[in-house]
């Protein structure tokens, strides 16, 4: 079974996406999980995990409602407010109450303080978190990946999930300190990343094989057991289409053997999600 570990669903009247103004243009608009499941379907997508785009509960109630309504949904990567003092039973009330709630994902790379994820505070949710067996998503950039790092060494029994390769310059050819972070995450920690967003990170229009040193470094790194492929639709609209991405993605996995192929497109992410 092939499964998008990454897509998103907005409804923009919800009014709590900042991030998403009109200056991001082709992704300024409503989008459904009919909307994605006709992306995905053609190309044998036939199941996603729905991941969260705006820091609130109401998202996650969102998000959770969108999944109730879908079977090709999943999983659900919500939010829940990590620092709040209940944050522990609220965790625990939506672990027992929502089966298709897999993880949660604070926006880190939209958090000023680099080392917010390191701060003794998140210590109770965290731990919460691993007792439910939810997955924390860690939407980074490369200077949060030394912080990263320590997380995971902090906080060994807790599934950590780097989103998007940890996004890489790309498009300015940014090599370090990206190559080696990613590297040493993947040596000393039992985090998986995925296969996502990196087309995105490579510009507006960028050439076909833009993300393709990028992605057999991470593929290197982790190995295919350890990757998940997502599309991060429709993100991934600002620089290439649904398509577009899933046809990179085949010829950057042409040359593993067909079980290391099925782990990377749908068999990890069941696994890690616990699909």
């Amino acid at each position: 079974m092939i499964v998008d570990a990454h897509f998103h669903c907005w409804r923009l009247a919800r009014g709590d996406y900042g991030w998403l103004t009109p200056a991001l243009g082709p992704i300024h608009r409503d989008v459904t999980v009919e909307d994605w499941q006709r992306e995905a379907l053609p190309l044998g997508v036939a199941t996603g995990v729905l991941v969260q785009a705006a820091p609130t509960a109401a998202e996650t109630a969102f998000l959770l409602e969108q999944a109730a309504l879908h079977d090709s949904v999943r999983g659900v990567v919500g939010w829940v407010d990590l620092l709040a003092a209940d944050a522990p039973d609220r965790i625990a009330h939506l672990a027992r109450t929502q089966p298709k709630l897999k993880g949660l994902r604070p926006m880190l790379h939209d958090i000023a303080n680099a080392d917010w994820m390191l701060q003794p505070a998140l210590a109770p949710a965290l731990g919460a978190m691993a007792a439910h067996e939810l997955v924390f998503d860690a939407l980074v950039k490369p200077l949060h990946l030394p912080r990263l790092l320590a997380l995971c060494q902090r906080h060994p029994s807790l599934q950590v999930v780097a989103d998007h390769a940890a996004k890489p310059d790309i498009e300015n050819r940014a090599w370090q300190p990206w190559a080696d972070g990613l590297r040493r995450l993947a040596r000393e920690t039992g985090a998986v990343c995925k296969l996502s967003g990196l087309l995105t990170e490579a510009g507006p229009r960028p050439p076909p094989d833009a993300a393709r040193r990028h992605a057999e470094h991470l593929l290197d790194s982790f190995g295919p057991q350890r990757v998940l492929w997502g599309s991060d639709w429709p993100v991934i609209e600002l620089a290439a289409s649904y398509g577009d991405w899933w046809l990179e993605t085949q010829h950057l996995l042409a040359p593993l053997p067909e079980p290391a192929r099925n782990a990377v497109l749908g068999a990890n992410a069941q696994r890690v999600y616990r699909l």
